[in-house]
């Protein structure tokens, strides 16, 4: 009897390769900073990618905060044991690279902060320009202080350390609907957090940047006292 064939499952989850961005990261970051998450996800709609966005509670600590980046992975849960955790950790962090956000997927954990403030010195010192995190954060003060960008779901002075490990990172992971890959682009505003599979970060970049040159038109039809169908009619919309 044979086995199942699971090649092309195995080729969906396993890591994918990377792919150069035609234009520099720095520059690739700069022009999405300028950007809101709406024109990105009506571009990912477009290319009926309707499932980048990552579960709605996951907001940043102060509304003003845009992160932008490649992902770093991590992937954690809830666990009693603390052999080698700080061991394990400090791997982690050494890991982490220039232009990157951490992106973390905590299997839905409740109870403990994975991000905190002598993490987030250790980020920004690594490059780093942000964290989301499907769990907590503590020390929020001290974060915020800093001027680095989180997104969290909520906030508390439970560490991991005897609650929570980390079980790998810089690998394929999993938050709400969306796969998250390593060296996939991240973008992040008070809307929420979208994900944009790497491979597509540059056409969806450049597609973004013309609509909001587009909406810059409508809003001007709109200030000259056009009417809602004569602005339509100009190939506008609402």
């Amino acid at each position: 009897m044979d086995g199942m064939d699971l090649t092309k499952l195995r080729a969906s989850r396993a890591r994918r390769e990377s792919v150069d961005f035609p234009v520099p990261l720095e520059e690739m970051c700069r022009r999405y900073e300028v950007l809101y998450s709406g024109a990105i996800n009506d571009v990912l709609r477009e290319m009926n990618l309707l499932y980048q966005t990552l579960p709605n509670g996951i907001m940043p600590l102060r509304e003003e905060m845009v992160v932008v980046g490649v992902a770093f992975t991590i992937k954690g849960a809830k666990s009693l044991e603390v052999k080698d955790e700080m061991a394990e950790r400090v791997k982690m962090l050494e890991a982490i690279t220039k232009d990157s956000v951490v992106v973390w997927d905590t299997s839905e954990d409740d109870e403990s902060a994975q991000w905190g403030e002598v993490m987030t010195m250790t980020a920004i010192r690594r490059g780093c320009r942000g964290a989301v995190v499907d769990g907590g954060v503590r020390d929020t003060a001290k974060v915020l202080s800093q001027g680095f960008p989180v997104f969290v779901r909520y906030r508390s002075s439970n560490g991991m350390l005897g609650r929570f490990r980390i079980t790998s990172y810089d690998t394929p992971i999993q938050i709400g609907r969306v796969h998250i890959h390593p060296g996939d682009f991240v973008f992040g505003d008070i809307d929420g957090v979208l994900i944009i599979p790497r491979e597509i970060a540059y056409a969806v970049l450049t597609r973004a940047e013309e609509i909001c040159r587009n909406e810059e038109k409508i809003k001007e039809w709109v200030e000259d006292g056009l009417s809602a169908k004569e602005v339509v009619d100009r190939g506008g919309y609402f």
